[in-house]
């Protein structure tokens, strides 16, 4: 079998799984990929095939994990994650599959040491904010930890899909055709999404354990006295440069400039809405450079310390409802 035939495959068996989760969830919010099969096939192929951008597809996988997650009937709940948890894996082993180009830079793996202190009570949920730079595999890090710890995964795309279901269920039809000043209050359409996206954030965070990555939602949770993990990922300028000359099949000059790029745009982000330096260890529980530990050995030594230090295990949701 060649890689487009597996991919194809493993597309429909990722198509299918979105019905089951839908159909069995009775979510109000829709399925996760809509429009024609076929198209949606040959979409979902191109882009594990080729899959320049791991980040879009674990979006879409998250969507339906965490609505997996929410399903009451435990046996159904178990099948649909057990299929969930298959095809992460069969991605994973793909050739061209996103985390395959580990971030470890081997001089540095021997070298480190981080503390972390946070106290949950038991009512509290356990949730994890984490900002990272570009080129530091913070966001492999963040999925990987979130199914590992059989929680849900939030980033700007999962965020804004809730958020336009929801527009979507509250303007039916009419909802591409209502003006940005009804439905942003009047606020330029860069606050309102934050605003939303915020309250949305709080609302998950009251609601259920999580990992959210990015969005400032560290500072967004302190102003809510809502108890979180807050972590920050980074790497050394060079060893990011060279991650995404590697993982984007890009030329020096390009890495570089994509990497300040980036950078920029988290830091301006996270400034502007919180008057905070984006990065400073001050602002953070836990900093982590990944190039001394690489992905996996990261999700590990996070997962330790939530669990010493925080008094908070590993948790999985199916476990403990059965």
């Amino acid at each position: 079998m060649d890689n487009k035939e597996q991919c194809r495959k493993l597309a429909n068996r990722i198509y299918e799984l979105d019905e089951k989760v839908y159909k069995t969830s009775g979510s109000g919010l829709g399925k996760t990929f809509t429009g024609e099969k076929a198209r949606v096939l040959d979409d979902l192929t191109v882009l594990i095939v080729s899959n320049p951008q791991g980040h879009l597809l674990r979006s879409e996988l998250a969507l339906i994990g965490n609505m997996a997650r929410s399903i009451r009937d435990k046996d159904a709940r178990h099948d649909l994650l057990v299929e969930y948890n298959d095809i992460l894996e069969e991605i994973a082993n793909l050739p061209m599959s996103f985390g395959s180009v580990d971030i470890v830079d081997k001089d540095l793996a021997d070298m480190n040491s981080s503390i972390l202190s946070k106290n949950f009570s038991e009512k509290d949920h356990l949730v994890i904010c984490i900002s990272r730079s570009h080129g530091s595999a913070g966001t492999d890090i963040g999925f990987a930890l979130a199914e590992a710890l059989h929680i849900n995964y939030y980033d700007e795309s999962v965020l804004n899909q809730i958020l336009d279901r929801r527009d979507a269920k509250e303007f039916g039809s009419d909802a591409m055709k209502v003006s940005d000043f009804k439905r942003y209050h009047g606020l330029s359409k860069k606050d309102a999404s934050f605003f939303r996206q915020s309250a949305l954030i709080c609302e998950l965070a009251k609601e259920e354990d999580m990992i959210v990555m990015g969005r400032a939602a560290d500072v967004v949770l302190t102003g809510q006295h809502i108890p979180h993990i807050s972590i920050y990922i980074t790497a050394p300028f060079a060893i990011r440069v060279r991650h995404m000359m590697e993982l984007k099949n890009l030329d020096l000059k390009q890495a570089i400039n994509l990497v300040r790029k980036m950078d920029h745009k988290h830091q301006d982000y996270y400034h502007s809405f919180t008057g905070k330096r984006w990065g400073d260890a001050m602002n953070y529980d836990l900093c982590i450079n990944s190039a001394c530990y690489g992905i996996d050995e990261s999700v590990e030594l996070i997962g330790r310390l939530i669990n010493r230090q925080a008094k908070l295990v590993y948790r999985n949701k199916d476990t403990n409802k059965n």
